[in-house]
Parts: C-alpha cells; sequence; structure tokens
C-alpha cells in the first residue's frame, strides 16, 4: 500500500499547493491594475516571457523611450508612465543596518501604482532627472531601521552616498513576488549613476486611460519604440511590451504545464506501487496454492477465484489510495497555514474533482495490476495444488 500511498498522496499536494500557488500569485498582479501596460527590454515570442524575466541583462530601454511614449501624438491613451530600475542595497543609519530593496524610479510611481505617501512626500519630476540624494522609504525599512524614531530629515548613507529621507510610503503587503514594504525608493538617475552604475532600465510601465484601449495602446507603443530604435521588421523588435492581462495568460499557460509535468512525476510512484501490489499478490497466490486447489475441489469456479483475488487488490489499492488522499489533504492544510502565518493569503484549494480521480485512479490500477495474480490462481489444477507442498 505505501507505493499508492506515496503517490496518491503527492498528486494531491502537487495539484493543491499548485493551485494555491497560482491563486496567489495572480491575485497579486491583478492587485497591481488591469490598466498598466509593462515594457521590457528584450525580445520575446507572443506566448512566452520576455529575456529580461528570465534573468537576461538587456540594455536596449532607455529613460528617454518611457519619456517619448507620453509625448503629444505618440499614445494618446495613456495617463502615466513611470520607469524603473532594480537593485539591492544595505541602508546604514546612525549604528544601524538592514538589507533591503532598491528602486530607483519616476516621480510618476505613486500614480502609476496607486499608491501614497504616508508622511512626507515623494520626489519630484525635476528631481528624478538631476542627481538628487533624496529617499523615501517602505514602511517596514522604517521599523527596521529606525525602531520608532522619526526617519523624516535624517541622513541615511547608501553605499558610499548620503540620501536624506523626505517620505514613508504606506503599507502596501507583497505584490509580483516582492514585499513592497521593504523597500527604498530613490530618483532614477541618482540609481542608475550613483548607485548601480549603468544607464538602461530595468522595465517601464504606463497607465492606460481604459483597459478597453489597452490593445490600441500597445501597438501605439510598438509604433514609438520602433520608431526611435530604428526597427523596420518587427522581428527585430529589441523590447517587449505586456498588458497585465498577458502577462497572465502566459503565467497560467506556464504554470498549469508545470502542475501537469510535477504531477506526471509523482504519479510514476503510482505506477511503482501498482507494479509492488501485483508483486505481493502473486507472492500471495503461491503461499495460497492449497487453500485454491481446496476451494476448487468443492465447487469454486475460476470466476469465484478470480474475483476473491481481484476484490483483494483492489481493497489493498483503494485503502491505500484513500490514506493517500487524506494524508495529502492534510500536508496541503499545513502548508496553507504556514504559508497564511507568514503573511501570505494563501488559499486552501482541495478540490472534489482531484479526490474522486484519485479514488478512480486507486481503483483501476488495483483491477489492472490484480488481473493477472488472480489469473494465475484461477488457472491452477485443483489436484495438482491439493498435492503442492
Amino acid at each position: 500500500m505505501l507505493g499508492m500511498i506515496i503517490g496518491i498522496s503527492s498528486v494531491i499536494i502537487i495539484m493543491s499547493i499548485g493551485t494555491s500557488a497560482q491563486g496567489l500569485i495572480l491575485n497579486q498582479i491583478k492587485s497591481i491594475g488591469s490598466n498598466l501596460i509593462g515594457i521590457l527590454p528584450g525580445a520575446s515570442d507572443e506566448n512566452g516571457p520576455p529575456a529580461a524575466v528570465l534573468g537576461v541583462t538587456v540594455t536596449t530601454l532607455k529613460y528617454d523611450d518611457i519619456k517619448a511614449l507620453i509625448e503629444p501624438g505618440n499614445a494618446s491613451h495613456i495617463l502615466e508612465a513611470a520607469s524603473y530600475v532594480k537593485g539591492t542595497a544595505t541602508v546604514l543609519w546612525q549604528n544601524r543596518s538592514v538589507d533591503t530593496n532598491l528602486t530607483g524610479t519616476t516621480a510618476s510611481y505613486i500614480n502609476v501604482e496607486d499608491t501614497k505617501v504616508s508622511s512626507g512626500r515623494f520626489f519630484t519630476s525635476e528631481e528624478e532627472k538631476t542627481i538628487s540624494r533624496v529617499a523615501v522609504l517602505g514602511s517596514q525599512v522604517v521599523d527596521d531601521l529606525f525602531e520608532g524614531s522619526d526617519p523624516l530629515g535624517q541622513d541615511i548613507k547608501i553605499k558610499r552616498e548620503i540620501f536624506k529621507v523626505i517620505g514613508v510610503m504606506e503599507k502596501r503587503g507583497s505584490a509580483t513576488f516582492q514585499n513592497q514594504d521593504n523597500q527604498i525608493f530613490i530618483p532614477l538617475i541618482s540609481a542608475q549613476k550613483l548607485i548601480l552604475g549603468i544607464n538602461h532600465l530595468g522595465y517601464g510601465r504606463v497607465k492606460v486611460d481604459d483597459a478597453a484601449n489597452l490593445d490600441r495602446t500597445i501597438e501605439d507603443i510598438k509604433v514609438t519604440l520602433r520608431a526611435r530604435h530604428n526597427i523596420t521588421n518587427p522581428i527585430d523588435d529589441d523590447f517587449s511590451v505586456r498588458s497585465m492581462q498577458q502577462a497572465l495568460d502566459v503565467f497560467l499557460g506556464v504554470t498549469d504545464a508545470l502542475k501537469l509535468f510535477l504531477a506526471a512525476i509523482a504519479a510514476i510512484a503510482l505506477l511503482v506501487g501498482g507494479i509492488g501490489i501485483m508483486n505481493i499478490m502473486l507472492v500471495s497466490v503461491n503461499e495460497r496454492i492449497r487453500e485454491i486447489g481446496l476451494r476448487k475441489a468443492v465447487g469454486a469456479k475460476r470466476s469465484n477465484i478470480m474475483t476473491q483475488f481481484l476484490v483483494e487488490t483492489i481493497v489493498i489499492s483503494l485503502g491505500g489510495g484513500l490514506i493517500g488522499v487524506l494524508l495529502g489533504v492534510i500536508i496541503s492544510a499545513l502548508v496553507a497555514l504556514v504559508a497564511n502565518y507568514l503573511g501570505y493569503q494563501w488559499d486552501f484549494v482541495i478540490t472534489v474533482s482531484s479526490v474522486v480521480v484519485a479514488t478512480i485512479v486507486s481503483v483501476c490500477i488495483g483491477l489492472v495490476f490484480g488481473l493477472y495474480p488472480a489469473y494465475k490462481a484461477a488457472s491452477l489444477d485443483p489436484i495438482e495444488a491439493l498435492r503442492y507442498e
């Protein structure tokens, strides 16, 4: 039964955790907004992720490219556009330090992301264009670094540079694989020149006036960037433009395939379990030859013997399957409890279909792998069986 228990529980756990994790990430992506478009450096297939998402550094997207999108005549439905660079940094204040995520961005960030400053202010469009040493902190950075002290007006050190804290962001929680409160925001050019030593962008985002205008705006963005990059053939695009819905579709396709792949690997344990049951039943036939011969001698038919061994096999596999379902549900529930305790909005998902399928698979495995032992038992000659020692 152990192979059945491991196989069934593995399939249940993988499907449950996969569906829950998928839902968590989808909710986080949707929380950013359905009227946003992302611009990433590097080309990509329409159904695949851009190169930048896969960890490949591409330097083709510039600050001026994103600024050009809001110029009159280029993309009329864009309300705001923000540029981003990302990194990590150790932030120092007095004798304290914290390791945090660094975001270099533009003044339009708070409008594009629909967020607010809880105290102080965000940096201005003038400060984003110059090497301004100002910083806005996430709420968790404030808690970890200042421990109750007022951060506004304080000088902090990032690498060897001194920045003045001018604002604190409101709490946002986690979104798109990142804790939004464990960040420090500085002007884009300052991040590029002083901290990261680059002149390209990690990505850009634009906010569209209405979700109905997303497709039109995507085409306008492509036309504008092709003109700026001297690209005449779309095959040569050195950028990728995706709406949030397109990103969700790509993500769903990848994660669904991954879930099925992992479930298929886990299902190998079911095959091993079935072979194990068949071997045990074959041993059982050899140990019970005299019993089979006696039953046949007093009138048992071949069908009776076959039914006996098939029922035994099915009971063993079904018992293992039910225990596997129960174990899978318990482990999935524990994972959900731990994830929620850590602050993630993790839903405990066990579908009725997965339980029903697991049960049916258990019975089928018992039936399939029990046929040969049952047939072998039913084929025994009663006289030879009674003389068997």
